[in-house]
């Protein structure tokens, strides 16, 4: 099997082929974040990286027998502004649309999968008719301890997946260093009572009813702005007090295996984990190969 990933980041695709038992005879990586490169060549040396998508030739390569990627979201999601495709990111898509068509003339029995966030029915409508399927909506929570909906365009068969009930308190560490909780400045305004920030007073992007995650339940959606500690973000409240999730921990979120993403900054290690896929979810799809 010869494999071509756009927008590639870590390699999650790599590790969702590993985890399903298949081999990619060729792995192509197409990827131009320096950060998640470095995390992939440590972890897969082997693979073929070929730069930005923008100058992927598709007649260059061998014949592919899956495309895959995750165009950048920031103009599609609700959290980022919902300015379409007039976001030159969000306009990657259409990279990935020309690439298909190319492969889809040398090889007509191409698989593919396209991931992207929740947004506008005409944003999904726009990209379902370039890719010739609809779209199927999975939440992560049904394989991860996250609550991550997601939308997935493929010409994969899979069958419907199951609730593994995975909860916040099941992937958390124990004997989690000082540094990840928050300091009594950011924290002046907690009511205890209630469990949440009533006013903290600080620049920090905290504001009323920031709400810690409930361990016995699903935690919120792990982000790429997670080192900066958004009002939506995932953090919880124990004994010690309110902290952040570790590297660790968001591995886990997403399914990701233990210290996958060693050997770059924190603030990197959330970026790419909150950019990536959940592994679970895209090795459940990738069945449907077999």
């Amino acid at each position: 099997m010869n494999v071509l990933s756009l927008f590639d980041g870590m390699s999650c695709g790599m590790l969702a082929l590993e985890r399903v038992g298949i081999h990619a005879n060729n792995y192509y990586a197409s990827e131009i974040d320096k950060w998640a490169i470095q995390v992939s060549e440590r972890n897969y040396p082997d693979i073929w990286r070929i730069g930005d998508a923008l100058t992927v030739n598709p007649a260059k390569l061998p014949t592919i027998d899956l495309l895959i990627g995750g165009s950048p979201c920031q103009g599609f999601s609700f959290a980022g502004g919902k300015l379409n495709f007039n976001d030159p990111r969000s306009a990657l898509f259409f990279e990935y649309a020309r690439v298909l068509k190319s492969l889809r003339e040398l090889n007509p029995d191409i698989r593919f999968l396209l991931e992207n966030v929740r947004m506008k029915k005409e944003y999904q409508d726009v990209i379902s008719d370039c890719l010739g399927v609809q779209p199927v909506k999975i939440n992560s929570a049904l394989v991860s301890a996250q609550n991550r909906p997601r939308i997935y365009w493929t010409n994969i068969p899979f069958s419907e997946i199951k609730d593994k009930g995975v909860m916040l308190k099941d992937i958390l560490q124990n004997n989690v260093d000082d540094k990840y909780y928050l300091s009594k400045r950011l924290i002046n305004g907690f009511n205890r009572k209630y469990k949440r920030y009533v006013n903290s007073g600080s620049k920090s992007g905290f504001g009323k009813k920031l709400t810690p995650n409930d361990i016995s339940g699903k935690s919120f959606c792990l982000t790429a702005r997670y080192f900066k500690m958004g009002v939506t973000d995932p953090y919880v409240y124990d004994v010690k007090g309110i902290r952040k999730l570790t590297p660790v921990e968001c591995e886990r979120l997403q399914t990701v295996p233990d210290n996958y993403t060693l050997g770059v900054s924190n603030t990197q290690r959330y970026k790419m984990l909150g950019n990536g896929w959940t592994i679970d979810v895209i090795a459940h799809i990738f069945k449907g190969l077999k």
